[in-house]
């Protein structure tokens, strides 16, 4: 793998681009002054971008450390530290009160550093092939032929595994280590997908390293957060989670958004039948295709406004709370039969789903408003109405909204796991104050037009506000 590949550059002249690409960075609004607790939190991951020149240097320089520390060689630490995901401290704890066991544990007990060796005598016990010469052995001492060796090397690769090949032998618990499987292999295809595969599985046991899940970005992302925050890979720009690698997802768990995800997976049948995209206006019954990201709808045809959620009548709909977000339990669910049961657990699970997806579609709809904004900024440039500084908080309002929008999608997760009771009453009022200051500022965002700066900006401050507080009693 060429390391020029793996480098992580930026340019100066792309950072505007990179901008329009990143929401979370993208928006000047200050909503903490009011929320000073969450100051001190951050959505971000501490982290640094590595080449595979840089990732081997990490490796290298932990073996060198490890052989230091307890005096012993490269192999055994490497050993170690692939068994212990190369947490130092733990090895050299635990080596000093059992070595024995510890050795034990990383499957190699007390076995010297010579790994490969050929026998005096013996014949290969897959192959019953007899002499010396063609025959192999880990330190374990179980002869196979290089022949067999190298079937069962192919074999395990085909599989994915790469630092776990283990001896043929039934029950042997060594494994093969890099220096054997050199000796069998001869350069080739097959050498050069155990190179590949040998580094990735290096790359996975290690706790503070991960790969960029960019569709072919060669970068690994390093970072010792033990919280679920949110990383941006600085070569191809993607965002993901930098624990679990997929989407951000706070305020969710990664444990809850693995089952959240496996779920919606398991219930395609049932995305399908929520995926229709037009619903009848509940006042005039006029078939309604909703165009744009904001669920406070206005039938062209009776100018009645509702939500397309629950179709609740707007003007009442966040007086005083706003319900919408709010799946509400039946008390007489545990007297009902199994069959109702069952129905009512799929109730459940199409509230928050429709609204988990939803939202996703609003997002998607937002992204072409962004590119609305940004060409209706561009127009005014060019027609000296202001500077591009001068618009900038049209720009900065649709990438808030994007921001409040993505954390309020991933809150119907978080909500579907939780269990009744106070906390639960306390994080569905936050839920939906978010999502009415969401709805109101994508109202005003569609309409930004006929919107005054101080209004929309308050708009934003609001909303920010409002997700701030919500990841501070719940996430951070």
């Amino acid at each position: 793998m060429d390391d020029e590949d793996m480098s992580c550059t930026s340019n100066d002249d792309d950072d505007y681009d990179c901008c329009d690409d990143d929401y979370y960075n993208d928006c000047d609004v200050d909503a903490t002054d009011d929320v000073a607790v969450t100051s001190t939190h951050s959505e971000e991951a501490e982290f640094e971008c590595l080449n595979v020149a840089q990732v081997e240097k990490v490796f290298v320089e932990s073996v060198k450390t490890l052989m230091l520390r307890l005096n012993i060689g490269d192999k055994v630490a490497k050993l170690l530290l692939v068994a212990n995901s190369w947490d130092i401290e733990y090895i050299v704890s635990m080596y000093r009160m059992n070595r024995y066991d510890l050795f034990r544990q990383s499957h190699m007990a007390a076995k010297s550093d010579v790994a490969y060796e050929k026998p005096k005598n013996g014949y290969c016990s897959v192959c019953a092939i007899d002499g010396y010469e063609s025959l192999a052995s880990l330190q374990c001492g179980h002869c196979f032929c290089e022949q067999c060796w190298n079937c069962h090397i192919e074999s395990r690769l085909s599989e994915g595994v790469a630092t776990r090949i283990e001896c043929m032998e039934s029950e042997c618990g060594v494994y093969c280590p890099p220096d054997f499987v050199y000796e069998i292999l001869e350069k080739g295809p097959l050498r050069a997908k155990y190179d590949r595969f040998l580094f990735r599985d290096l790359v996975l046991s290690h706790r503070e390293l991960k790969f960029c899940v960019g569709k072919d970005c060669q970068v690994v992302i390093r970072s010792n957060e033990d919280k679920p925050k949110r990383v941006t890979c600085e070569s191809c720009h993607t965002a993901f989670c930098v624990k679990c690698g997929v989407d951000y997802h706070a305020p969710t768990s990664c444990d809850t958004i693995k089952q959240w995800l496996t779920k919606c997976a398991d219930d395609s049948e049932t995305a399908n039948y929520i995926s229709a995209h037009t619903k009848d206006c509940p006042q005039c019954h006029s078939c309604i295709e909703k165009a744009g990201g904001c669920n406070h709808i206005q039938c062209t045809r009776c100018r009645y406004h509702f939500c397309w959620m629950c179709f609740g009548d707007w003007k009442t709909h966040g007086s005083e709370y706003y319900e919408c977000s709010r799946y509400k339990e039946n008390p007489s669910v545990a007297a009902e039969a199994n069959h109702v049961k069952a129905r009512r657990a799929l109730e459940k699970y199409l509230h928050y789903f429709e609204r988990f997806e939803n939202h996703s579609k609003s997002l998607k709809m937002e992204e072409q408003l962004r590119d609305k904004i940004r060409k209706k900024i561009e127009d005014k440039v060019n027609e000296h109405n202001g500077t591009w500084i001068d618009w900038q908080y049209l720009h900065s309002s649709v990438s808030l909204l994007t921001k409040c929008r993505y954390t309020l999608q991933y809150t119907y997760p978080f909500a579907y796991y939780m269990q009744s009771g106070p906390r639960k009453q306390l994080f569905e009022y936050q839920q939906a104050q978010l999502e009415k200051e969401v709805e109101e500022l994508a109202w005003a965002v569609e309409r930004a037009d006929a919107t005054a700066r101080g209004a929309l900006e308050a708009h934003m401050h609001r909303a920010e506000h409002k997700r701030q507080t919500l990841l501070h009693d719940f996430f951070f």
